[in-house]
Order: C-alpha cells, then sequence, then structure tokens
C-alpha cells in the first residue's frame, strides 16, 4: 500500500513549516460524579467550545444492578461535570459506542446485563441533543453490536465497525455471543443504515482505532477461540487500515494489514485520531490491557485483568508506529474511546489496578514520554 502520495508530498513539507502551537492552559478536569467503567465517551467542538460526555457504563460493585444510565457532561473551560438526563430506557448498557457530530451525541448500541449473568447485545440508537438535554431515537442498527469501533466521516456518516452480538449474523440458527465482521454506516441525515466491506481477518469485540479523514484504522481486540480449549476469547494482535473511497462507492472500504503496534496486544485499550493541529495524520491508543475479561474484570483465562502504562500511535503518512509514552503513573483499562483534545489524551473512568473502578479522568500529554 502507499502510504504517502506524491500530491500529498506540498502538503506535508508545509506542515513541516509551520511551528508547534502552544496548548492553552486550562484547569485540571475535576473527578466523575461517581465511578464508572465500560462507559460511552464522546467530546463535541460545536459553537459552545468543546463539551467531554459519559453515557452510562458499570460501577464499583461491577454487577448487573451497578450498570447505570447516567449521562455527565463536562465543560473543559471548568473542569466541572454536570449531570445530565439519564438515557433513555430504564436499564443501563455497557460498552455502548458514542461519537459526537456537529450539536448532537449519537448512543450506539451496547449490552444489557441481567441478574443470572445474561449479556444482550442492544440495536439501540439514541442521540442526545446537549443544548437542550434531550434525547431522541434513532433508527435500530442492524445488526446489534457492543464494544465497536466508531468514527465519523464527511460530517456526514457514522461508521460502527466490528463489535461483539449476541445473535451473530451468518452464523446458523441459535449462534450466540459471537464478534462480527459488520461495517455498518449510519446517515445521519437520512436516518438509514448501509452495509460496507467487513473487516478482514479475525472478527473482533474490543478493539480500538478511529476514522480519520478517508481512513479506518483499528488495532487488537479479542476473538473467539477457534479450539474450544481454554479460554472463551483470545487476544488478536492484528492491525488493518482501511481506505475508503474518495469517489463512487464509499462502502467499498479497501483493507490492508499494518506491522504490529509496540507492545502486546491488547483489549479494551482507549483509541481515538488526532486532530490537524497538533499532528496531521496521527492515531493514538492508550490503557487497556493484554488479558481480554469480561464485565467485573476478570480475565476469560481465570486470572484478573491489570492495565498497561503504555501509549503509543500510528503515524499514517509516514506508515510507522511510536511510543509516546510508556510509564503512565495509574494506567488504566476498560475504556470505550480516547478523547484527543489541545492539551492531551482523555480517558474518562476506567478500571485500574486490582479492577478497581474509577471516577479518575487521565491526561496524558502528548509529549509523555519523551
Amino acid at each position: 500500500m502507499e502510504l504517502v502520495s506524491p500530491k500529498l508530498l506540498p502538503v506535508l513539507f508545509c506542515l513541516l513549516l509551520v511551528g508547534k502551537p502552544h496548548p492553552v492552559a486550562e484547569p485540571t478536569p475535576s473527578p466523575l460524579p461517581a465511578p464508572v467503567s465500560n462507559n460511552a465517551v464522546a467530546i463535541s467542538h460545536d459553537e459552545g467550545g468543546p463539551r467531554i460526555f459519559s453515557f452510562m457504563g458499570i460501577g464499583p460493585k461491577k454487577t448487573w444492578n451497578a450498570v447505570t444510565t447516567s449521562t455527565y457532561e463536562m465543560d473543559p473551560a471548568t473542569g466541572k461535570w454536570e449531570e445530565k438526563r439519564p438515557v433513555p430506557g430504564g436499564v443501563g448498557r455497557l460498552a455502548a459506542s458514542a461519537i459526537a457530530l456537529h450539536d448532537q451525541v449519537f448512543i450506539f448500541g451496547g449490552y444489557i446485563l441481567d441478574a443470572q449473568g445474561g449479556e444482550t447485545a442492544v440495536s439501540d440508537l439514541n442521540v442526545f441533543v446537549p443544548v437542550q438535554n434531550r434525547y431522541y431515537r434513532g433508527r435500530d442498527i442492524p445488526v446489534p453490536v457492543a464494544d465497536a469501533v466508531v468514527g465519523v466521516y464527511r460530517d456526514r456518516y457514522i461508521f460502527l465497525i466490528g463489535g461483539w452480538s449476541s445473535s451473530a449474523p451468518g452464523s446458523g440458527p441459535g449462534a450466540k455471543n459471537e464478534a462480527v465482521r459488520n461495517v455498518q454506516i449510519y446517515d445521519t441525515d437520512n436516518d438509514t443504515w448501509t452495509q460496507a466491506a467487513p473487516i478482514p481477518g479475525k472478527p473482533v469485540f474490543g478493539h480500538a482505532g478511529a476514522v480519520m479523514g478517508e481512513i479506518i484504522v483499528y488495532v487488537d481486540g479479542a476473538y473467539k477461540n477457534p479450539t474450544g480449549v481454554g479460554p472463551k476469547y483470545l487476544a488478536s494482535d492484528e492491525c488493518w487500515v482501511g481506505e475508503i473511497p474518495r469517489k463512487g462507492d464509499f462502502t467499498k472500504i479497501a483493507w490492508s494489514k499494518l506491522p504490529a503496534h509496540p507492545g502486546k496486544a491488547r483489549f479494551r485499550m482507549a483509541g481515538g485520531a488526532g486532530p490537524l493541529d497538533k499532528k496531521a495524520g496521527w492515531i493514538y491508543f492508550s490503557g487497556g490491557t493484554d488479558t481480554p475479561y469480561d464485565y467485573n474484570g476478570i480475565g476469560y483465562n481465570g486470572q484478573p485483568a491489570e492495565p498497561s502504562p503504555v501509549t503509543f500511535a500510528f503515524n499514517y503518512y509516514a506508515g510507522e508506529w511510536e511510543t509516546v509514552g510508556e510509564t503512565m503513573p495509574e494506567p488504566t483499562m476498560d475504556h470505550r474511546g480516547l478523547l484527543v483534545t489541545r492539551n492531551g489524551l482523555v480517558m474518562v473512568g476506567g478500571m485500574e489496578k486490582g479492577q478497581q473502578v474509577t471516577d479518575k479522568v487521565t491526561v496524558v500529554p502528548f509529549e509523555s514520554g519523551k
């Protein structure tokens, strides 16, 4: 795959000539109003300035009745959180995916945990309108998924990539608890869904990635153990890039395999794309664990999962992985997204050492470890 087109060289040269912007000082983010993990997160950039959101997730008890419907909004200018109207439905969800577009936040899927430990992926699409503190319902997801990667394309289309489903299509009657290859595209203008070229390689969930311009990058996650012996799910070390056609049918994604990233394969780490005024073409990854686990932080292999302190990035234009930092003081896992701000990489909640659900907001500086 040709990673740098000759047409891009003048643009890249100009980027090199621009001095690195100085971060604007902002208050240290306050902790969340309550500890929460596996919560859907998003950052908006509307005319009122950026806002950070957290939706649903699981509390410190890590039981079925600790799953919450809570919604929180934070203004980075003050660092303070405000509780907003809870997500509709009456029952909280885990592993939902959220992303902001214009003046709304779109919240996709996730799964419901019942008292017997059963897990059911849902097709819900809830849209939050922050200025009105209200929700409305979008068209249901064709294939209900949890633990999927989400990203925006052309300020209109939202890609929902892979994930776990309690009823996997194409697997025969009664198929349960499978990762899927579906790439599902939601048209926010027309409230419609389209299926795109599926992800290659192993079907995974709990992977991390982002959509940036005409590319999709996703890495790692967990896949079903094909042998049926040992842990139910195993860590995937596959890294992929998808090129979305600029002209014609944008569902015909061209997938190519990437080299392995630094360190071990990870599950439920935080991933997000960098803004153009920071480092053009960078997608960041932080935290997570090398032990795929269930909602309580205990691995499918019976061992407790522990978070990784490493943050790394993929520089698309250079076609290279780079380590951003290796010594995060209080690493976390169990994330649903990485929020890239002008002052650093933000992770909201999650699990710390010992599978402890936290209310902390972690900010990793761009130059950490260098």
